[in-house]
């Protein structure tokens, strides 16, 4: 089996390929799997970019979405580890792992698969001591500070990596394994970084849970990328030893890229296939997972739980019943966010989407999705996956009519409602605004636009002098003043007439009570405010 195996890729995919191509074609070989050892940028379109730990002059989209919808197939099976420059909205869908396009291969925020014959873990993110024992609480959308710390290595992975115990032949981690450097040509690192000094002679440079993890798996490759540049170390156990490799990001004259020829006994099938040691442990660690912003220590020997949760051959056999099949289909990819278009405005940031892939998976071994616990915490749902647009209709929103409403204003006349030649005058003075003793004169408005049917409910019109042409103007201000500026009691007095039965004034009383109320206001009517 030939694999090849890549430090930054930094979202440059097609030239990664290409240089695969071209080694194939002068070396006349050909291979069968890429490893990338973080820092992928999977990024789907401008939405992605801002979930992206980077300044902005470096969010660039690259050349990732061309695979994720379909413009371009990855010539080569493709397993990749998160690094410290991500579209971490989109990873977070994927937290034990799954497709994040056709042919290309996430493996969680610590994962363990099978290819061919070969097992392959991984570690994803770097290390901060500050959150290493909290748990999973970041959500999309992020802050400035959850932008950062959601890819930083929790206990919980580096715990459930120490519980296997069959033998892991390579293993991958984005930062390298702390104190590395002292198995390797350290002197000609500092010639070509000298400014590795300060953290190297204090045992800062690198990730103490890493150096834990290579001592106590023991695989035989450790891959690591991160810090830009090339370094091998041979770390020598009691009855074993692995063999350490650092490589650089994609950038031309860079040794960015590292071809291995493993003996045939790791070809198998050559498929991508779960690991049932690895989904055992998930499942027996399943009660660990914490959301909570704080710290969570983990058992360990002395207490009165359970410290040791390394598969039985029973547990194993579990799981394979009900996985039913190992083999990682690769049809399970789905889509769950719109693909990027050229000229497109600047995203928003993206709300956590539910990926089928994750639900099927916890569905099967009975786990917990750690953004579905957080969001279910907080009182919140997850996004159903995005659809299409451009297979969807656009639909007219039905136009919403409504009655214009009458506008009260001094200057303003308005025609008289058009009265039918056959309206009875009886008819009218029913239905006028104002009593039949009211003089003539003064009732001069005659309702009844329509003849009013049997058993039809008629509606008497408010405000008629409002409507009335010809009307005095000092009574339109008189209205338009003692609905504005009168004072409260000036209308009371009309309310109370009402409640107490009192007949209703006519128009001639009505001004005259508005003038007395006004005048021992100190508004005068007359004159325009």
């Amino acid at each position: 089996m030939k694999i090849a195996v890549e430090g930054c890729a930094h979202g440059e995919l097609e030239k990664i390929y290409e240089c695969i191509e071209t080694l194939q074609e002068r070396e006349e070989f050909r291979i069968d799997l890429l490893i990338c050892c973080g820092d992928f940028q999977s990024v789907r379109n401008k939405d992605d970019l801002l979930s992206m730990a980077v300044p902005e002059k470096y969010q660039n989209i690259c050349t990732f979405y061309k695979y994720y919808s379909g413009e371009k197939q990855a010539p080569v099976l493709t397993i990749f580890i998160g690094g410290n420059h991500e579209a971490s909205n989109y990873l977070q869908e994927l937290p034990y792992g799954g497709w994040v396009a056709p042919n290309i291969y996430y493996m969680g925020r610590a994962g363990v698969v099978k290819v061919g014959n070969l097992r392959i873990g991984g570690l994803s993110g770097i290390f901060k001591g500050r959150d290493y024992l909290q748990g999973l609480w970041e959500c999309p959308p992020y802050n400035h500070n959850s932008m950062r710390s959601v890819y930083h290595v929790r206990s919980l992975d580096v715990f459930r990596l120490s519980q296997l115990k069959d033998k892991v032949h390579v293993m991958l981690s984005h930062d390298w394994p702390v104190g590395i450097t002292d198995f390797g040509d350290k002197e000609n690192l500092l010639r070509r970084k000298p400014f590795f000094r300060e953290d190297i002679e204090s045992n800062q440079l690198g990730s103490p849970p890493a150096m834990k993890l290579l001592k106590e798996l023991k695989p035989e490759y450790w891959f690591a990328a991160h810090l830009h540049c090339q370094f091998s170390a041979l770390v020598k156990h009691d009855d074993s030893e692995t063999k350490f490799l650092a490589l650089d990001k994609c950038l031309p004259k860079r040794r960015h890229l590292q071809i291995l020829d493993l003996p045939e006994e790791y070809d198998g099938d050559k498929q991508l296939k779960y690991d049932e040691e690895w989904l055992a442990v998930l499942r027996n660690t399943n009660h660990l997972l914490s959301v909570k912003n704080v710290d969570s220590h983990l058992p360990g020997p002395g207490g009165n739980e359970r410290f040791d949760f390394t598969p039985t051959s029973e547990e194993k056999e579990t799981i394979i019943q009900l996985m039913g099949d190992m083999l990682i289909k690769a049809d399970s990819f789905v889509k769950t966010a719109p693909v990027y278009v050229p000229n497109s405005p600047r995203g928003m940031p993206s709300d956590p989407i539910i990926n089928t892939q994750t639900v099927e998976l916890c569905e099967a071994l009975c786990i917990d999705d750690p953004l579905q616990v957080l969001m279910a915490r907080s009182g919140r749902t997850m996004k159903q996956p995005d659809v299409n647009t451009s297979d969807i209709l656009a639909i007219p929103e039905p136009e919403v009519t409504s009655a214009p409403t009458p506008v009260k204003c001094s200057k303003m006349s308005l025609p008289a409602p058009v009265t039918p030649s056959d309206c009875d005058s009886e008819i009218s003075h029913t239905n006028s605004l104002y009593s039949p003793d009211t003089p003539s004169e003064t009732n001069s408005i005659v309702e009844c636009s329509t003849p009013i049917s049997e058993g039809k409910k008629t509606f008497k019109r408010r405000n008629q002098s409002l409507y009335t042409p010809g009307a005095d103007e000092s009574l339109e201000t008189s209205s338009s003043l003692l609905d504005e500026e009168s004072p409260r009691s000036s209308k009371l007095l009309f309310s109370l007439n009402l409640v107490n039965g009192v007949e209703p004034l006519s128009a001639t009383m009505a001004e005259l009570v508005m003038l007395c109320v006004c005048e021992a206001s100190g508004n005068d009517l007359r004159r325009r405010p």
